[in-house]
C-alpha cells in the first residue's frame, strides 16, 4: 500500500486566506519575546537601552528576536538589524509577546497575530523620529485598550515582568481584519505625505536673497 503523503491541491482564488495561528500558552521553559523598532533611519537607543537592563535580570528565562534597524544592540542575544515580511510574519507568529515602536503597520500586524503589543512611540524631542505621530496614534491606542502603551522606562519593564509572569494577559484573539486595516492606515499616511509636499511646492521661501544698498548712490 502506498503510504506516501498525497499532494494538496492548490489554494483557490474563492478560498479565505489562512488565519495567524493562536499560540500554545503552556509554559515551554522560555517566553519567546519579538522586539521591532522597524526601519525607521532614526536610532531607537531609548527602547533597546531599557530592553537590555531588563534583559539583564531576567537572562535564560526569555528567548530573544531584537529587530533593531539602525540603532546599535551591543550584546542583546538575538539581535537582527533588519527581518523580511515573511520572517516578521514568522517571528510574530512564534512570540509569546511583542514590543514594538508606535508605527501603525507594525501595531496592526502585531494584533493580527493575537498579540497586545506592547508599545513604546519614539518621541521626536529625543531625535527618534521627524514628528509626533507615533505618540499621538499610540495614546489613542492605549486609551482605547488596543496597546500595552509605555513611555518610562518604568513602564516597560513593569509590563515585561507581568508578561513574563503570565504571557495570556497580552494575547487577544487573532484578527484577520486588521491585514486590511493596515493597508487603508499605509495608504492614508502615504496621502497625508503627499499633500504635505505639495503644499510644501506651493509655499513661498520663508526668506529671501538680500541685496545691500549701494551706499555710494547717495554721495553722488
Amino acid at each position: 500500500m502506498d503510504t506516501s503523503p498525497r499532494p494538496r491541491p492548490p489554494r483557490s482564488a474563492t478560498e479565505p486566506a489562512r488565519l495567524p495561528r493562536q499560540r500554545d500558552t503552556a509554559p515551554t521553559g522560555q517566553t519567546r519575546l519579538l522586539v521591532a523598532v522597524g526601519t525607521d533611519k532614526h536610532p531607537f537607543d531609548r527602547l533597546v537601552d531599557w530592553l537590555a537592563q531588563w534583559h539583564a535580570d531576567v537572562n535564560d528565562a526569555v528567548g530573544l528576536t531584537v529587530q533593531h534597524g539602525h540603532t546599535k544592540a551591543p550584546g542583546l542575544p538575538g539581535a537582527v538589524p533588519f527581518l523580511g515580511h515573511d520572517a516578521l510574519q514568522q517571528e510574530m507568529a512564534d512570540a509569546d509577546l511583542v514590543v514594538c515602536h508606535g508605527g501603525p503597520a507594525t501595531i496592526l500586524e502585531a494584533r493580527r497575530h493575537g498579540h497586545l503589543p506592547i508599545v513604546v512611540p519614539r518621541d521626536p524631542g529625543r531625535g527618534e523620529h521627524v514628528d509626533d505621530h507615533q505618540q499621538l496614534f499610540a495614546r489613542r491606542l492605549g486609551a482605547a485598550g488596543l496597546v500595552a502603551l509605555c513611555e518610562t522606562r518604568e513602564q516597560l519593564h513593569e509590563a515585561l515582568a507581568a508578561g513574563l509572569a503570565d504571557a495570556s494577559r497580552f494575547a487577544v484573539a487573532a484578527d484577520p481584519d486588521a491585514h486590511e486595516a493596515r493597508r487603508v492606515a499605509v495608504a492614508r499616511v502615504g496621502q497625508i505625505v503627499e499633500d504635505l509636499v505639495a503644499r510644501a511646492a506651493r509655499r513661498p521661501p520663508r526668506w529671501r536673497a538680500w541685496a545691500r544698498p549701494d551706499r555710494t548712490e547717495g554721495r553722488r
